[in-house]
C-alpha cells in the first residue's frame, strides 16, 4: 500500500474515492436504507414486516443470520410509517420484570420514576398506550437483537398485547433477531407467546447472483458503473462471505481501497485474491478455522 491518503478541509478520508468516481463509499457497514438492495428474499421480509403492521398483527417475527440486512429493513420501516403511527424501537434490551417496562417507556419517551414498582411503570405504560389510541394512534414496539431477551421477557411482551382488547389494537409487536431467537419462541414454555405471532419471515445469505446484482446495485448507488468490481471478483466474494450481506461489504470496501493503490481502475479476481492472502479480511480467517474445526 503506497498511497498517501489524504483528508479534506472536514477531515474525511478519500482513501479511493475521486480514483473510481463515487460520491461516497458504496460499502458502509452503516444500516442505511438508501442502499438497501431488495433481493427477493429481502422484499419478501419487508412484505411481511408491513403486512404486520397493516394488518394489525400483535406480534410480527423476522429472523436471520448476523449480518444478513434486519436492521437496515427495520429502518426503512421506520422511515416509511414512523409519521403515521407511534413507534418505539428497543435495542439489545436485557434485565428482568419490571426493567423491560422501563426500556419500552424510555423509547417512547414517557418520563417514569425509575424506583417505582412494576405495577406503577405497568400503569404508566397503559394510561400511555390508551392516550394513544384515543388521539388515533397507535403504538409500535419494535425490538432489535431480541434474542437478547429472556424468556420471561418475552412472556412479559405476551403480557402487553393482553392491553388490546375487543377488534382495536392498541399495541403491536415487532420481534427481530437472530436465529436462536426462533428456537426461543418455539418453546413450549412460550405457546402462547407463539399463538399471537400473526407474520413471521427468517432471512438467509443471498445466493451468487444475488451478491453480483447487489455488489452492481451499491456501486451504481455511491456514483459509479456498477462495473468497478468484475463479475468474476464478485464470485470469488460471494465464495468467501457465503452470501451474507454485511461480510460482503466489508470484503468489497477492502477490495476497492486495494485496487486504488494498485492503480488498477477495476477490481478483478486476483485483487480479491490480495485482500484475502494478507490477512486483512478477518471474517475469511474465522470461516477458515470454523472449516477446520469441523
Amino acid at each position: 500500500m503506497n498511497k498517501v491518503v489524504e483528508t479534506d478541509t472536514n477531515d474525511s478520508v478519500g482513501f479511493y474515492m475521486e480514483f473510481y468516481g463515487f460520491r461516497e463509499r458504496p460499502f458502509t457497514l452503516v444500516p442505511d436504507p438508501d442502499f438497501l438492495f431488495w433481493s427477493a428474499q429481502h422484499r419478501r421480509a419487508y412484505s411481511v414486516l408491513e403486512f404486520g403492521i397493516l394488518s394489525r398483527a400483535p406480534i410480527t417475527l423476522v429472523t436471520g443470520g448476523v449480518g444478513c440486512g434486519k436492521t437496515t429493513l427495520l429502518r426503512e420501516l421506520l422511515r416509511q410509517f414512523g409519521s403515521r403511527v407511534t413507534v418505539g424501537l428497543i435495542s439489545n434490551a436485557q434485565g428482568g420484570r419490571g426493567e423491560l417496562i422501563q426500556w419500552v417507556l424510555n423509547s417512547l419517551g414517557v418520563p417514569f420514576d425509575a424506583g417505582a414498582g412494576y405495577v406503577p411503570l405497568f400503569q404508566k405504560l397503559q394510561d400511555y398506550l390508551i392516550e394513544e389510541y384515543a388521539a388515533g394512534r397507535r403504538v409500535v414496539l419494535i425490538f432489535d437483537e431480541a434474542q437478547n431477551l429472556s424468556a420471561e421477557s418475552l412472556e412479559e411482551l405476551r403480557m402487553l398485547t393482553n392491553i388490546n382488547s375487543g377488534k382495536d389494537e392498541v399495541i403491536q409487536l415487532v420481534l427481530v433477531g437472530q436465529p436462536e431467537l426462533r428456537d426461543m419462541v418455539l418453546h413450549p414454555s412460550l405457546r402462547q407467546l407463539a399463538q399471537r405471532i400473526a407474520a413471521s419471515f427468517h432471512l438467509l445469505p443471498l445466493d451468487e447472483q444475488s451478491v453480483i446484482e447487489l455488489i452492481s446495485y451499491r456501486l451504481k448507488a455511491a456514483g459509479g458503473s456498477g462495473e468497478e468490481i468484475t463479475p468474476q471478483a464478485a464470485r470469488m466474494i460471494y465464495k468467501v462471505t457465503h452470501g451474507v450481506p454485511r461480510l460482503v461489504n466489508q470484503l468489497c470496501d477492502m477490495a476497492l481501497l486495494y485496487g486504488w493503490s494498485m492503480d488498477n481502475p477495476h477490481v478483478d479476481g486476483s485483487v480479491v485474491q490480495s485482500v484475502i492472502d494478507d490477512g486483512v479480511f478477518f471474517a475469511a480467517q474465522i470461516a477458515a478455522e470454523e472449516e477446520k474445526h469441523k
